[in-house]
């Protein structure tokens, strides 16, 4: 969003830079000084006057305006006023020499005129050309133009992306049950409209959630009478394999449901959340798993420090035996490791099985997705464990990924926040 807001603002600055650097140029172009030969006879005029009241009294010069001296100051002559001077001076009086000096450090140009007897009228030509350091005014000019346009380009740009930041907000609050936190529906007006269709959104999105959770955990629980009735009929089949084959489709339908209500049972679980020293609940689930004879397939070695986060120690521990389970259900062996950084605790579990093709792995935490469905009848499960264990992780705040080894078999990988 940043950059956007960023690209529109640059876009706005460019905008109005360009409009006042057209401005001033076309400004500069009309507004030019009128040239030296349209502007000199007025000027020839007033020195013409002014010589012909100096001859006649030498008395009336003014020091203000014209000063007379015995030789023209120095210099740098300037050829083609001179030339424009001496011609207007023959126009509009007597012909005169005259000269014109731009003396160093001074932006207006001199007029010397020879009198008759002896000496030169001297006198300052008005300035027509820019002032002074006109460059120096014209950058500052621009600079200001800049600044300006910069601020009312940011202004408009931070006005322009707001709804978006909202959305962006919004996108990156969405909890890991899927719901959205209530806006504060203030403010101009496409901000308010913006709110209100996201606080719209969540509503339905709330709603859409808790009927999916309603309809799985319903049609888990009716789905318990009628394979109670069918396990009874089953009971009285006299065939023991047709039998047997009928109860263990029982058995398994019975594991789907219970599975789903546990997926919905853990989407809205409240549990409370505690301090955990997660290398000691480890500890534990490795045990209980020993006792039930994967103990030889079991790596794992507790650290010596603890490793303290918070989460509801039931669910999370659900969460990762699942993990463990599938590790050595599906690859023969587990190796459990456990590292940690400044803000991080990371759970690594690996195995030795097939792994998974890569074009399916994206697809491991769906629910109910067998990566060979036809290993159903001889691993247990529904393919829903992956499915329990990503509900709980995200839910406080961290994150499963799961990627093939290079050499052999799958690595889990669970990132949790620790605790300072």
């Amino acid at each position: 969003m940043s950059s956007l807001r960023n690209r529109i603002a640059a876009l706005l600055i460019v905008s109005i830079i360009a409009v006042i650097a057209l401005a001033t140029v076309v400004a500069d172009q009309t507004l030019q000084p009128p040239p030296p030969d349209a502007t000199i006879e007025p000027v020839a005029r007033s020195l013409a006057f002014a010589v012909t009241m100096a001859e006649r009294d030498p008395s009336l010069q003014q020091p203000r305006y014209f000063r007379i001296e015995q030789k023209p100051p120095e210099g740098d002559l300037d050829g083609m006023l001179s030339e424009f001077l001496e011609k207007a001076l023959a126009q509009v009086g007597e012909p005169r020499t005259a000269i014109v000096i731009r003396a160093p450090g001074s932006s207006a140009p001199v007029a010397a005129i020879a009198l008759e007897k002896s000496g030169w009228l001297v006198a300052e030509i008005p300035h027509m050309g820019p002032p002074p350091g006109g460059w120096k005014i014209f950058g500052m000019w621009i600079g200001l133009i800049i600044l300006g346009g910069a601020a009312v380009s940011i202004f408009a740009a931070r006005k322009i992306t707001r709804p978006l930041d909202m959305l962006e907000n919004a996108a990156a609050s969405i909890g890991p049950d899927g719901s959205l936190p209530h806006l504060s529906e203030t403010g101009p007006g496409e901000i308010r409209a913006t709110a209100r269709a996201l606080n719209e959104l969540a509503r339905r999105l709330k709603a859409a959630m808790e009927s999916r959770m309603r309809l799985v955990a319903a049609a888990g629980h009716d789905l318990r009478t009628p394979m109670t009735r069918m396990r009874l009929r089953a009971e009285f089949i006299e065939n023991d394999e047709e039998r047997g084959k009928w109860l263990a489709d029982l058995e398994e339908l019975n594991a789907i449901a219970d599975s789903a209500i546990l997926l919905v049972r853990e989407e809205v679980s409240q549990d409370t959340v505690k301090m955990i020293d997660i290398g000691r609940l480890l500890g534990e689930i490795v045990s209980e798993l020993s006792d039930l004879g994967y103990a030889d397939t079991l790596d794992f070695m507790k650290p010596e420090a603890a490793m303290i986060i918070k989460a509801a120690p039931l669910a999370l521990k659900r969460a990762l035996r699942n993990l463990i389970l599938n590790a050595v259900t599906h690859g023969k062996t587990a190796r459990i490791d456990l590292t940690e950084d400044e803000s991080e605790v990371v759970v690594t579990i690996r195995d030795e099985g097939p792994g998974i093709p890569q074009e399916l792995i994206g697809r491991v935490f769906e629910p109910f997705f067998r990566v060979d469905l036809g290993r159903r009848k001889s691993i247990p499960g529904v393919g829903l464990g992956l499915a329990i264990a990503r509900e709980i992780i995200e839910r406080f705040g961290g994150t499963i990924t799961i990627a093939n080894h290079k050499k052999q078999g799958l690595i889990q990988t669970v990132i949790l926040a620790k605790v300072a």
